[in-house]
């Protein structure tokens, strides 16, 4: 795990733009795991910026989105899958047959949900994972006492997690699912490459235990302590509750890797 401080959310949301940039244009045909939330409409814009100015490619690369609520259909102006067309696939050349997304109206889910993590396999596996972090701790939808070996499956959202979302439907709690499809712990911890980005002071205390506290089942995020290769680009609010600020300053300044990146 290797962690990056930046000044602001702007400072983050491009530099983690920028990660999935260098990771496309190296490998054009790249599989790219993406996420959903208001952090994100600002990465995809910046990544919309570059396509546009600087020629960024989409047309060869595939994605596939880590969650949905259930019971949404993927026209629904409440979708993930709608939220992507809006803030990405629309705005980029991509193919709608190269993007994917979990359907939540689907008649049998747990068919879905096994043919999701089938089309995963069968494309080579995610290159790159980008991800948010809940304010409970959860990656996806993996709310607390997720089991590290979960795969793609139906999950009961946290009160918390709804509460959170709630803006997506109108201010009104009784419109939020109380179920989602969300890939698994295991299922993101297969991608070779995970990018957690995370602003805020809201989030400050449970970044510090993601980074630095035990793995636990409670928070999902804790499982990426096991990936070998996880970058996690905070703001500085975000990070105002780490302990080890001086060490995470030294490898900022002298690993090759992200001396590279930041500069």
């Amino acid at each position: 795990m290797k962690v990056v401080i930046c000044p602001t959310a702007e400072h983050t949301t491009a530099l983690t733009a920028r990660v999935i940039e260098q990771a496309l244009r190296q490998k054009p045909d790249i599989v790219l795991g993406l996420a959903t939330g208001r952090t994100m409409e600002a990465v995809y814009a910046h990544l919309v910026t570059s396509h546009r100015q600087a020629g960024l490619d989409f047309g060869r690369c595939r994605t596939f989105n880590l969650d949905e609520y259930a019971g949404i259909a993927p026209s629904s102006a409440r979708s993930y899958r709608t939220y992507m067309d809006e803030h990405l696939f629309s705005r980029v050349n991509i193919s709608r047959r190269a993007t994917h997304v979990p359907d939540g109206s689907a008649d049998d889910i747990v068919a879905q949900c096994a043919e999701y993590e089938d089309a995963i396999r069968a494309s080579g596996g995610v290159g790159l994972q980008l991800l948010g972090l809940g304010e409970n701790g959860h990656i996806g939808f993996n709310e607390p006492f997720s089991a590290f070996t979960s795969r793609t499956r139906l999950v009961t959202l946290d009160p918390a997690t709804r509460q959170q979302n709630v803006g997506m439907f109108d201010d009104d709690l009784t419109q939020v699912p109380y179920h989602a499809i969300t890939m698994g712990i295991a299922t993101i911890l297969d991608a070779r490459r995970t990018v957690m980005v995370v602003n805020g002071k809201a989030k400050a205390e449970m970044l510090a235990r993601v980074i630095e506290g035990p793995m636990t089942a409670s928070i999902s995020a804790t499982a990426l302590q096991m990936h070998a290769d996880c970058l996690i680009i905070a703001d500085e609010a975000a990070a105002g509750a780490l302990s080890r600020r001086a060490y995470i300053a030294h490898l900022m300044q002298h690993d090759p890797e992200l001396r590279a990146l930041l500069s």
